[in-house]
C-alpha cells in the first residue's frame, strides 16, 4: 500500500525483501546472472509504476514473482540463453572415502537434475520451479503463469514424465555420454 503511494522508502524495503527470492528464482529460469539484476530491476520499476493497480486478488509475492516471470520471458526472446553451467568443486580437506563418495553422489545428482531441467521448456521448467524450489501451490503459479490452473497442474504431469525420462537417460552411463552437456 505505502510503495503505492509514491513511498521510496517502502520501494527500498521491498527490494531488499524481494531480491534473494527474485534472484534466485530468475536465475534458475534463465540460467543467465548477467540479465538477472537487470530483470530485478524491471521487476521493480514495474511494481513502483504499477503498485497502485494491485488488487490483491493474490499474494503480494505472487504478484510480484508473476512481473519477473514475464519479463525474463521478453529478456530470454530477446536473446538465447548459454549452454554453458561451469561449477567449481574445492575441497579444503581429505574428509574420509564414505564422506568423498556422499558428496560425489550428491553433486552428480545435482548436475543431472540441472541438465534435466535445462531441457525442459521454460513453461515445464518454470511450473516446477515454482512448485518445489519455492513451495507454491497450484494456484498461485497459476496466478504467476497468467494461465488456468488446469492448465498448471497438466505442464506439472508432463515436465515430470519428461524429467523422469531424461533423469533415467542421464544416470545410464552409455546414454549419458550421448547427451550434450
Amino acid at each position: 500500500m505505502r510503495v503505492s503511494q509514491g513511498d521510496r522508502d517502502a520501494l527500498r524495503k521491498l527490494y531488499f525483501l524481494f531480491h534473494r527470492r527474485l534472484s534466485r528464482f530468475l536465475l534458475r529460469l534463465t540460467h543467465r546472472p548477467e540479465i538477472t539484476e537487470e530483470i530485478i530491476n524491471d521487476t521493480m520499476l514495474v511494481v513502483w509504476q504499477h503498485a497502485h493497480e494491485f488488487r490483491g486478488d493474490s499474494r503480494p509475492s505472487t504478484w510480484i514473482l508473476g512481473i519477473a516471470y514475464r519479463r525474463a520471458l521478453k529478456a530470454l526472446s530477446r536473446e538465447r540463453p548459454s549452454q554453458g553451467n561451469p561449477q567449481d568443486e574445492e575441497s579444503s580437506g581429505a574428509p574420509d572415502a564414505e564422506v568423498m563418495e556422499g558428496l560425489a553422489y550428491g553433486v552428480e545428482l545435482s548436475d543431472w537434475l540441472d541438465r534435466a531441467l535445462e531441457r525442459l521448456t521454460p513453461e515445464h521448467r518454470l511450473v516446477i520451479e515454482l512448485a518445489y524450489v519455492l513451495g507454491l501451490s497450484c494456484e498461485e503459479i497459476a496466478s504467476i503463469a497468467g494461465c488456468p490452473v488446469n492448465t498448471v497442474k497438466t505442464r506439472m504431469f508432463y515436465a515430470r514424465l519428461r524429467l523422469r525420462e531424461l533423469l533415467a537417460r542421464l544416470a545410464a552411463p552409455s546414454v549419458a555420454e550421448r547427451l550434450p552437456p
